[in-house]
């Protein structure tokens, strides 16, 4: 039959090839959790859904900032890589942006230290012009520690409903903890709902 899930995105470029597997960049601050999240998302299939049975599943618990870029492929079912890059990568991360189908961003709510550098990063993306159509979700990460920012200290400190009427393209918040899997069904349903269905 016709190649499932052929809607114009690339540039032609590989016509006849079939839709390339759709990819989710997952940004952020470095220490923010995003190794932790993006194992978590790949082990909540095996378990009960939250993700807690990661532990268990070779995820060392104190592990800290990675650099460099890891990449993680989830079934929704349809397969979607997501392409993590670590919070020093910054300056290059733009490069990466052209083949993005969603964009996972994630800012630590338990380091008020590191808010105005998250939004500054996260106004970068919003901003950036192959940027302008694609799905993103801002996840305020580590709400497990006694010392997380709310929700609403969080968009307010971030100004997240000017942000949200300035930008050009859908933008959905969650609070996670990747420590302890609240909140990763979520993501992974966000994903599915985005990416999952190349209808």
């Amino acid at each position: 039959g016709a190649p499932s899930g052929e809607t114009g995105r690339d540039g032609g470029g590989m016509a006849g090839a079939g839709r390339p597997v759709p990819a989710c960049l997952l940004l952020g601050a470095a220490g923010g959790g995003k190794s932790l999240l993006a194992r978590r998302l790949r082990h909540i299939r095996r378990d009960d859904g939250t993700g807690r049975g990661v532990r268990q599943s070779g995820v060392p618990g104190g592990q800290r900032g990675h650099v460099g870029t890891n990449l993680t492929d989830l079934r929704l079912p349809r397969k979607v890589t997501v392409r993590e890059l670590g919070g020093c990568m910054g300056p290059i991360w733009p490069s990466y942006y052209d083949e993005c189908s969603a964009l996972l961003f994630v800012v630590d709510a338990a380091n008020p230290t590191q808010v105005s550098a998250s939004c500054v990063q996260l106004l970068s993306v919003l901003t950036a012009a192959p940027l302008a159509a694609v799905p993103v979700l801002v996840l305020f990460n580590k709400i497990d520690l006694p010392c997380y920012m709310s929700l609403a200290e969080m968009k307010s400190l971030f100004r997240m409903q000017d942000i949200v009427s300035c930008a050009t393209q859908p933008i959905t918040m969650l609070e996670t903890s990747a420590r302890d899997g609240t909140g990763v069904a979520d993501v992974l349903q966000w994903l599915r709902a985005t990416l999952g269905d190349p209808r």
